[in-house]
C-alpha cells in the first residue's frame, strides 16, 4: 500500500468517527503533527505507530494496511477508456485503470498505413515493455539503430530504458498493444500512445 493510499484511509476512519486530529492524537497517543503528516501521506509510519492509530480509531491494524476488497478489483468498462485520435489517423487507447501506486500502463494503438507517428523517449531504467501485434506490421526502430518488424501475432520484450519509433509502412491498418513496467512516471509523452 503507498502511504497516500493509507493516509486516506486513516483521514477517512478518523472523519467517520467525527474526530479531530486532536481528539485522535489523544486517543492513539500519536502526536498531531505526526497523524497529519501521515494523513497526507507525507511520512511512513512505524508498525507501533500505525497500531497506535489503529487503537484510537477502534480497529484492527490489519484494517489500515489491508486494500478492502473493493479496491482489489477495479473494472473499466470500454465507455470510460481514454481514447486519443492523433494527427495522420493514429488512435491511441489506454486499457490499464489507474491505480495508486502501480506504474503498469496497457495501451492498444492503431497505425493508419503510411503512419509514422515518430519517437518515443526512453523509460527510467529497470523498466520492462512489451509489445504485441495484433494485425498488420510495425516497424519498430529501438535507440535509433536498430530495427525490428513485426507482422500480426508477433510480439517483443526489450528493456524499458530504450528510445523507440515506431511506423507502419505496409498497405494495412497495423493494431498492436504495449504494456509496461515503469520504475517511475514519465514526463514526456506516453511511449507508444
Amino acid at each position: 500500500m503507498d502511504l497516500v493510499t493509507l493516509g486516506s484511509r486513516v483521514q477517512e476512519l478518523r472523519r467517520e468517527r467525527r474526530l479531530t486530529l486532536q481528539e485522535l492524537a489523544e486517543l492513539s497517543e500519536v502526536s498531531v503533527s505526526m497523524l497529519s503528516a501521515v494523513e497526507r501521506g507525507d511520512k511512513a509510519p512505524t508498525v507501533l505507530v500505525l497500531d497506535r492509530i489503529a487503537a484510537g480509531l477502534g480497529v484492527p491494524l490489519a484494517s489500515l494496511v489491508t486494500e478492502p476488497e473493493s479496491e482489489r478489483i477495479i473494472v473499466r468498462r470500454a465507455a470510460e477508456q481514454d481514447v486519443v485520435d492523433e494527427p495522420g489517423g493514429w488512435r491511441r487507447t489506454i486499457l490499464t485503470p489507474v491505480v495508486p501506486g502501480v506504474n503498469f500502463e496497457w495501451i492498444r494503438s492503431t497505425l493508419p498505413p503510411g503512419c509514422v507517428p515518430g519517437t518515443y523517449p526512453a523509460y527510467a531504467p529497470g523498466s520492462h515493455e512489451f509489445i504485441a501485434v495484433d494485425s498488420g506490421t510495425l516497424t519498430l526502430t529501438v535507440d535509433g539503430h536498430r530495427t525490428v518488424e513485426l507482422a500480426a501475432g508477433d510480439s517483443v520484450y526489450l528493456a524499458g530504458d530504450a528510445t523507440l519509433h515506431y511506423a507502419n509502412h505496409g498497405t494495412r491498418p497495423c493494431t498492436y498493444h504495449v504494456a509496461a513496467i515503469i520504475m517511475r512516471p514519465r514526463t514526456a509523452r506516453a511511449r507508444g500512445g
